[in-house]
């Protein structure tokens, strides 16, 4: 690398590196998918259409134009897999795994630009976390590929049938939600799939464990069944994630699959849908049911789910489980009127109380926004566009089948929304802050009134 550039590459914090890597792995993405080898017409794609694809993949959501498998050739597939891969697990992850491999020496620039890529706590033992992250997401999705081929290969062929098996494995632990399913009826996702549980308990336990976190896993595997050993995020992770399965789940099987429209499901048919279809929204983007035939309760339930996302240093999205439990204890402690904020015999520092506030702030805003563009720009109600909008910037994939319809202005807002869900309110702050001078100086303090 010439002096220069290399000079340059040092002045840039963590977070602006993360934000570049995942910026260049976009276009290169958009430039391989414009290619005519990789549409099934021959037929050079366009720019934007190539663009939101690949953002689509690389920030791991699943929204898109076309149909993965009637519009894509194997070569568009696999790169739109392979942008899955890396977007899943991040590049910079992929790019110190690859070095540490090649048994080049891990500087300590490269560790504290890896802490920022996957939100570690600390940089002590970041390679061998990275090692872990690599042989775990290795075994795991191979378990899952193996899994899905019994019931693809009978159907698909040992080829095609080894392919959609990989292929889904990777989505659905990455929490893509891009599908191979379009054969038969396009962007129908696994809705052929609803009542058979060797393809939905799969895909949802891969969605479920790649959601939890990296770090998560680890202490898991660490501390076996010592509960108490864990540490407080593990198991804020935890307790959160399983309220957002149960009682999600409990709505959905009482009441919305018991409406006339839903009739036709068998008893097991709705348990797995009611499970499934509150995994999926954090933040996976498959569905086994048609989306459009949601009570409104339904659509403005999983609306909240896409914007919760799933745990910190994970292949998931949005505003994360632990930002929701720290917004939650905080209001427990004001009806306290506690001063801090106390889980599970530990206290909560307040500056994590201010960064999950403003990552609530960050994504309503930018929730509203872009809601109030597409909606003008298109002319379409703000109901049908504010789900698309969550879906994009909670990096779900799921959609009212409105994304297809919108023109190209609308499709750049939903790229830039995916774009930020996955980088992450934080991480883009920092970057665009960096260099900042930091007062340390306090102004008088006066209390206002609020409620």
């Amino acid at each position: 690398m010439p002096r220069v550039a290399r000079w340059k590459l040092n002045r840039l914090n963590p977070a602006q590196i993360v934000l570049i890597g995942f910026f260049l792995l976009i276009m290169t993405g958009t430039g391989l998918l414009m290619l005519p080898i990789s549409s099934r017409s021959g037929v050079v794609t366009p720019f934007a259409d190539a663009l939101f694809t690949a953002t689509s993949a690389t920030c791991v959501t699943g929204l898109i134009v076309f149909d993965t498998y009637t519009y894509w050739t194997f070569f568009g597939q696999l790169v739109i897999l392979i942008m899955i891969q890396i977007g899943g697990l991040g590049v910079v992850t992929m790019a110190v795994a690859g070095a540490a491999i090649a048994g080049k020496k891990i500087g300590l620039k490269q560790r504290v630009v890896m802490q920022e890529s996957i939100s570690a706590p600390q940089m002590s033992g970041i390679v061998r976390l990275t090692n872990f992250i690599i042989r775990a997401t290795a075994f795991l999705e191979g378990a899952g590929a193996c899994i899905l081929a019994i019931r693809f290969i009978p159907m698909y062929g040992v080829a095609r049938g080894i392919w959609f098996s990989v292929f889904h494995s990777i989505s659905a632990f990455c929490n893509a939600g891009f599908d191979l399913m379009g054969e038969d009826a396009p962007m129908s996702s696994l809705t052929s799939f609803s009542d058979d549980a060797l393809v939905i308990v799969p895909v949802m336990l891969l969605i479920t464990i790649g959601g939890l976190g990296f770090f998560t896993w680890h202490d898991i595997l660490e501390n076996k069944w010592r509960v108490h050993h864990y540490r407080l995020q593990t198991k804020l992770v935890l307790l959160t994630s399983a309220l957002l399965i149960v009682i999600p789940s409990l709505y959905f099987f009482f009441y919305e699959f018991a409406q006339p429209q839903w009739s036709y499901m068998t008893f097991s048919e709705r348990v797995l849908s009611s499970l499934f279809t509150v995994v999926t929204p954090r933040t996976a983007g498959f569905n086994s049911v048609d989306f459009t035939m949601l009570h409104s309760s339904g659509a403005l339930l999983i609306t909240c789910l896409m914007i919760i996302g799933g745990s910190p240093g994970s292949t998931a999205g949005g505003v994360k489980t632990t930002s929701l439990a720290v917004v939650l204890l905080s209001a427990r402690a004001t009806l306290q009127r506690r001063d801090s904020l106390h889980a599970f015999g530990r206290r909560i520092p307040p500056e994590i109380l201010h960064s999950a506030v403003t990552l609530f702030t960050l994504y309503g805003s930018l929730l509203l926004t872009g809601t109030m563009l597409i909606s003008c720009i298109d002319g379409v109600s703000a109901g049908a566009v504010v789900f698309e909008c969550a879906s994009a910037i909670g990096t779900v994939g799921l959609t009212l089948n409105l994304t297809p319809t919108l023109s190209t202005a609308s499709h750049i807002i939903l790229t830039l929304l995916m774009y930020f869900g996955r980088m992450g309110g934080l991480t883009v702050l920092y970057a665009a802050t960096s260099g900042r001078y930091r007062s340390m100086a306090q102004l008088p303090q006066e209390k206002i009134t609020v409620g």
